[in-house]
């Protein structure tokens, strides 16, 4: 059986064997390691009921971990009725993917078949659930949603990646930028201040702004908890940020997470005084030669078809919802979800 932690405040030891767990599995994700889940809890999640399972070894290091929370779904957006269910802490309101359990391979049965005693009586929500997790959910539950997230190999190199033709017209865009005084900076983890998340808000907007591009999820509501990912950092293991400037002024921001041999890109934001110049473009191109150069080989773009993205010669990894309704409640959720698909 595992031992059951219901605070974010873990002990430092316990931390850094999750962190490890989650570096050492080839489809580990950022968005299920310490640093993400506790500053999640502590921020978008506080006062949200959780509780963190841990599976040990006979040495008494970590080999799973599972976090878990309770949280009510809206079984419609017009209508006020909220549905109670067991769900994976982290996941929700801050756009995290590829998310599930850390766990040893020969951990993975274990946990999937005391998570499906756990939540025996309740509504179970798995949103965003890493394809390497498709053993977790338990019988009954159903796949419900799919959300493409396209990501990168760069170990031939960054100038493998995209057609010819696209590679060439980086080129020429990183020349004309140059001409216009824009240079790019690499800042790694522990390296940037949390005062730049406000830079990269402004930035998003004004190029949303410009783009008729509606409402976005990242606003000044999400900052807390980026600032405390940024203040947590350690090197070689948190948020970065791909800069460009002229002279003193940032016009434009690249954000995400580095870990281990992968970074997944978050967001972005930049002026659109240079859109005629592609720094958007540049922007990417900048950050994935810089990952690149430090041994980065994954370059995760992170949930969205964008098709940008795959210009860059990203494939698709496909995330999964998976639902395992109870009472009416449950029922009501799964109908949303049947209407939503069409079937």
């Amino acid at each position: 059986m595992p031992e059951i932690h219901r605070t974010p405040e873990l002990g430092g030891e316990l931390v850094h064997d999750w962190r490890e767990l989650v570096a050492a599995d080839p489809d580990g994700s950022w968005f299920a390691g310490p640093d993400w889940v506790l500053a999640w809890w502590r921020t978008l999640g506080a006062g949200q009921p959780g509780e963190v399972a841990v599976w040990r070894g006979p040495d008494g290091r970590a080999e799973a971990v599972l976090p878990l929370g309770a949280a009510r779904l809206r079984v419609h957006r017009r209508a006020p009725v909220e549905v109670p269910v067991l769900t994976l802490l982290g996941a929700g309101p801050g756009a995290a993917d590829h998310c599930g359990p850390t766990a040893r391979p020969h951990r993975r049965a274990e946990v999937a078949a005391w998570l499906a005693d756990r939540a025996r009586r309740e509504t179970l929500w798995l949103p965003n659930l890493d394809p390497a997790h498709t053993g977790l959910p338990p019988a009954g539950a159903r796949p419900v949603a799919r959300t493409a997230c396209p990501r990168a190999d760069l170990a031939a190199g960054p100038d493998r990646l995209g057609s010819r033709d696209f590679r060439a017209a980086n080129r020429r865009a990183h020349r004309r930028l140059a001409a216009a005084g824009v240079d790019f900076h690499w800042l790694p983890p522990t390296a940037a201040r949390p005062d730049l998340l406000d830079e990269l808000l402004r930035l998003h907007r004004l190029r949303r702004a410009a783009a008729a591009g509606g409402a976005s999820s990242f606003g000044a509501d999400r900052l807390p908890l980026h600032r405390l990912l940024v203040q947590g950092s350690a090197p070689g293991c948190g948020p970065a940020f791909q800069l460009a400037r002229r002279g003193d002024e940032v016009v434009g921001v690249l954000y995400g997470f580095r870990w281990a041999d992968r970074f997944a890109y978050y967001q972005t934001g930049w002026d659109p005084r240079f859109a005629a110049d592609s720094l958007g473009t540049a922007l990417v191109d900048a950050a994935i030669r810089n990952c690149a150069a430090e041994g980065v080989r994954t370059f995760d773009f992170l949930r969205g078809a964008e098709p940008y993205k795959y210009r860059f010669g990203a494939v698709d990894r496909t995330d999964t919802g998976w639902l395992r309704p109870r009472g009416p409640g449950g029922a009501l959720l799964g109908l949303k979800h049947r209407l939503a698909n069409g079937s």
